[in-house]
């Protein structure tokens, strides 16, 4: 089932829009806090983002601009600012497609159908996003952003953090570790992952991160 986030300020609008999607099979997800939009939508982990431009706080290309440097999720801007340029700020800030206000619901689902379709019909439907406090890892990108610091991650240091993040609080063995790093039959010597598992951890903190991977002695590492 695709996740759809409605970032609209309307209530009334928000909420037709999240009966109708899930009247038609999506999971809807109303914005309910226009203060931090971008917890949210790490929180949902939505497949498309409808967004309103003007919203309380910040307006929708700076939550647009937020997303993108986290995120490749399409993103759908539903206005009644429709004139030109407003929809040409719209691609520039990263948006996908532009729906003008007042919209008909069936031409609404069909540009989000057919947005869906280009986006995830040759790709998963996992986003790859994994946020811890104030870290996020985009694995599929293989990135790094904590505050306004971004790290560009190498295959193994992407692999080793996001096994980690997805067993968040639990010890992961140096076993499974290097089994799913390598996946061969040929013997590795268990130094490789500790030098590895090292350069992770110097690299996380030339962005401010310490501390962030325990090393579980006799046991393995875990993100606590």
């Amino acid at each position: 089932m695709y996740k759809i986030f409605i970032v609209e300020d309307d209530e009334t609008i928000a909420h037709s829009i999240a009966d109708r999607l899930s009247s038609w099979g999506f999971e809807s997800n109303v914005c309910n806090n226009f203060r931090n939009i971008l917890t949210q939508f790490l929180e949902i982990e939505p497949h498309l983002v409808l967004m309103d431009i003007s919203l309380p706080f910040f307006n929708g290309y700076h939550w647009c601009s937020e997303i993108r440097k986290i995120s490749k999720v399409p993103i759908m801007f539903i206005s009644s600012a429709g004139d030109k340029m407003n929809i040409v700020m719209a691609i520039n800030m990263g948006a996908d497609d532009f729906v003008s206000k007042p919209f008909d619901m069936d031409m609404l689902l069909a540009k989000i159908q057919a947005l869906l379709r280009r986006t995830y019909d040759f790709t998963t439907q996992q986003s790859g996003i994994f946020q811890h406090d104030n870290i996020i890892l985009n694995s599929t990108a293989c990135t790094v952003t904590y505050h306004d610091n971004k790290l560009e991650l190498s295959k193994n240091e992407n692999k080793i953090l996001t096994i980690l993040l997805e067993n968040k609080g639990q010890v992961v063995s140096r076993d499974i570790l290097m089994n799913k790093l390598w996946e061969t039959d040929c013997f590795i010597d268990e130094n490789t992952l500790s030098v590895n598992v090292t350069r992770l951890r110097k690299s996380l903190a030339a962005i401010g991160v310490h501390d962030l991977i325990k090393t579980k002695k006799g046991m393995g590492y875990i993100i606590e």
